[in-house]
């Protein structure tokens, strides 16, 4: 199949394990790697041979991991393409269960190497102690139901996908329907929330039924590896070394005490500014005094340009990564139909360079995430010269998100490159609105994962009553009488809960490491941002609590940290009225 344009893309380092002309979908082709691989460790005589073989490793790792990320984009930009789908499926069907084991015989042969303790320290103490974690979680008989809850996520994004609508005569994706939310007519909100909610709700079963599927391979997963749940499983798993459930609850109990009153204080305002009895769903995204929408540009080409323009004024070399992102066409950012929900930065391993994915319609939203994503590209541009692949390839998701929404609250420092004065103050003060309102979301998204892979063998209707109960308790001032079934669903849109188990609650533990950036900024911005790059650079070579230190953060989520960040926010707002 033809896949998204890539052919301008160079390899960073030219091959040297992997033949330059390989077919990355034939295993038959692939084994052989491998193969040579697992021959090659016994014959490592000195550190200067294991470290070789250590590279050699990642190469073939490399390669097959942008193999598949070709083919995860070009089939989340064209869920309706059955060519895509197969080629995305072959991947993960054929290819991904057979490399499985023989990736993990690679590490035990590691693991087990007598000069593996003779490596440099502090260089590879990350690397052992992951390797060490995936060993310990491994398991042959998981490989299959790893490949089914994968084939499960590419549903999901089917799914997703295709809700269209229909609308004063026009046949509209979701997220194009979402501008209409932000306009001033109220019927019109109403409208197009309820034909937005009544398209989701009439698939709810099948949502509903594809996440009992995964979950029942989630649950077989932990029970396989050993696990009373997937709960101590996913956090084993997604490699939390530095923080426990125990902390997350604690997390959300310090969301509730410090966010929850701003946030209802600004519900309030926003109901009194509307003049409203009570707010309604449809009434969370129209600016409070009623003023038009926020247009930031109509085309995702001026988009692009005016992005472009923020990072010239930011720092010179974060305005040569978003250049070199252009020049070769690693942007897809237009919304189209049949085009996969969200956005996402994906690295092509092998090439080193970030590729970056969204669904542009017009909004200041679409400004947002393609600050955020490109704060994501640059992590992966800062690793370029990193040679292990693990540390280039998976620096810890908490850190990876500090890079993202630092570039969000510094990029908007610039958003009159976007709007004139006043507009430009408007999107300041939405932006940390929407920062103030994502923690308690994140700890709802976050606690409903922690209740859901605690309680095995919960019922669809217990599973209905925790969320619930956590909307109550996160949700704030929201009328949604009438609309019950939305409410009770709303967990439905958020991809994570169903393709990233357990990945999410690292937005809100980074969103503190990037206020506490941001607020290092506006005493020194240079070295704010020499700070942030350095810390880019580490990758995943050093333990979390070290990046977090590196970019001038505490890697801390208690009520100590939280507060005096909380009144940062509303002492900007204050600024911003």
């Amino acid at each position: 199949m033809k896949l998204l344009p890539f052919e301008n893309v160079p390899l960073h380092t030219p091959r040297r394990f992997v033949p330059e002309q390989i077919d990355l979908g034939d295993w038959e082709q692939i084994e052989p790697l491998y193969d040579r691989l697992e021959a090659g460790a016994p014959l490592c005589a000195n550190i200067t041979d294991l470290e070789r073989w250590i590279l050699d490793g990642g190469e073939l790792a490399a390669a097959l991991d942008e193999e598949a990320s070709k083919r995860y984009i070009a089939m989340t930009s064209h869920t309706d393409s059955p060519e895509a789908e197969a080629a995305h499926l072959h991947f993960v069907e054929q290819i991904e269960p057979q490399f499985k084991p023989r990736r993990f015989k690679l590490e035990e042969l590691y693991l087990a190497h007598p000069l593996r303790a003779q490596l440099p320290r502090p260089r590879y103490t990350v690397f052992d102690r992951d390797t060490q974690m995936r060993v310990e979680l491994y398991r042959p008989e998981n490989v299959a139901l790893e490949t089914e809850e994968a084939r499960l996520g590419q549903q999901y994004q089917k799914l997703c996908g295709a809700l269209n609508v229909q609308f004063r005569g026009e046949e509209q994706t979701l997220t194009q329907m979402g501008r209409y939310l932000e306009e001033t007519d109220r019927a019109l909100r109403q409208e197009a929330w309820e034909l937005i909610t009544n398209r989701r709700i009439q698939e709810a079963n099948k949502f509903e039924n594809l996440f009992e599927q995964m979950l029942a391979l989630r649950e077989q997963i932990a029970r396989n590896a050993g696990f009373a749940n997937y709960l101590e499983y996913g956090f084993k798993m997604r490699g939390r070394f530095d923080y426990t459930p125990a902390d997350c609850v604690k997390f959300h109990d310090a969301i509730e005490s410090e966010f929850m009153p701003a946030v209802r204080e600004l519900q309030a305002e926003r109901r009194e500014k509307l003049g409203l009895d009570s707010l309604r769903p449809w009434d969370l995204g129209v600016d409070p005094l009623n003023r038009p929408p926020l247009r930031p540009c109509e085309r995702v080409e001026q988009m692009v340009a005016k992005t472009q323009h923020i990072f010239d004024q930011l720092d010179g070399w974060l305005a040569g990564g978003f250049r070199t992102m252009q020049d070769l066409k690693l942007l897809d950012l237009a919304n189209h139909k049949g085009k996969a929900p969200g956005g996402y930065q994906c690295t092509l391993a092998e090439s080193r360079l970030p590729f970056i994915f969204m669904n542009a319609v017009g909004q200041q939203l679409d400004v947002k995430i393609l600050l955020h994503e490109a704060g994501h590209a640059f992590h992966a541009l800062a690793t370029q010269d990193e040679e292990i692949f693990a540390y280039r390839n998976n620096p810890p998701i908490e850190f990876c998100e500090v890079a993202s929404m630092s570039m969000e609250l510094l990029g908007n420092e610039y958003i009159e490159s976007f709007y004139a004065p006043p507009e430009a103050k408007r999107a300041r003060r939405t932006h940390l609105e929407d920062v103030l309102r994502m923690f308690p979301w994140t700890a709802t998204v976050d606690a409903f994962q922690h209740w859901i892979y605690s309680h095995p063998g919960h019922t669809r209707t217990e599973r209905r009553t925790a969320w619930l109960a956590l909307m109550d308790r996160f949700g704030g001032d929201v009328d949604w009488s009438g609309h019950e079934a939305a409410r009770a669903t709303l967990w439905h849109r958020q991809l994570h809960i169903f393709l990233l188990p357990f990945y999410y609650v690292e937005y809100a533990i980074a969103q503190l490491g990037a206020l506490q950036l941001w607020a290092n900024s506006k005493a020194d911005k240079a070295k704010a941002l020499q700070d942030y790059r350095s810390a880019l650079t580490l990758g995943g070579s050093r333990p979390l609590p070290e990046l977090f230190s590196a970019a001038g953060c505490r890697f801390d989520f208690t009520v100590a940290t939280v507060k005096p960040l909380v009144e940062l926010v509303r002492g900007e707002l204050v600024g911003l009225a």
